[in-house]
């Protein structure tokens, strides 16, 4: 399965997901691009946002590196706690990740580490590269494919959106056709090793076809939802 370049690059859907999944979340999460200044009454000119392109092949998905290339990332962001790292157990041994299907997967409930271990680990060694020049490096990833956890929980067909959220209350929506993609991972360990809590302990989204904004770091959330309600046609 593989993405077409349009689909790779494209800004996922959280607006429409946002009609299925907002409403259902805490005030405190903190959206992608969230506006932080007082909203204008009328029309005006808006700040674009420039990110730098991220190299990819042609049919929209990451290159994978040589294990050779693997080394550390530049740079830390954590975007809504003053770059700060929020406290919390960073050993993936101790991982709970709240998993709640909204009715599109078989279960739910808590994510145990002992659950991901039973399914095939998956190792890769790809570029992240956020927007701004840092944080930026290639690095050796290990922990399992997202689909292969999707698989885990009887996720149904008809499920649209996932929502990824971060210890910091900090989350993206991805359309589960990407999210299912081959090169989507989740994972614990980094070059190796546990991902230090600067980067992501202890469980970190891996998307290496979007930029580094997207990684969400340190998941302690992944909801599902779907933009309507299934039902039969209303009458004329």
């Amino acid at each position: 399965m593989s993405l077409s370049r349009r689909e790779a690059i494209r800004v996922s859907g959280a607006a429409l997901a946002g009609a299925s999944l907002g409403a259902l979340v805490p005030r405190s999460l903190v959206p992608l691009g969230a506006a932080q200044q007082p909203w204008p009454n009328d029309l005006v000119e808006m700040p674009l946002r420039e990110r730098a392109p991220l190299p990819l092949n042609p049919d929209g998905s990451a290159p994978e590196h040589a294990a050779q290339e693997a080394g550390p990332i530049e740079g830390v962001l954590w975007r809504y706690t003053q770059g700060e790292t929020p406290q919390g157990d960073y050993d993936y041994r101790n991982l709970g990740v709240r998993v709640d299907p909204r009715g599109m997967a078989r279960v739910g409930g808590t994510l145990r580490f002992e659950d991901l271990e039973a399914l095939p680990t998956h190792s890769a060694v790809y570029l992240l590269q956020c927007g701004a020049p840092t944080p930026r490096g290639i690095c050796k990833w290990t922990g399992v494919r997202f689909r292969d956890f999707a698989d885990l929980i009887g996720l149904l067909p008809n499920a649209h959106y996932g929502r990824i959220v971060s210890r910091d209350r900090y989350y993206v929506d991805e359309e589960v056709p990407t999210l299912l993609h081959p090169q989507v991972m989740l994972a614990w360990l980094m070059n190796d090793e546990p991902i230090p809590p600067e980067h992501g302990a202890p469980l970190r989204l891996i998307v290496p076809f979007r930029h580094g904004a997207r990684w969400i770091k340190a998941v302690t959330e992944i909801t599902f939802g779907t933009p309507g309600l299934p039902q039969e046609p209303l009458p004329a």
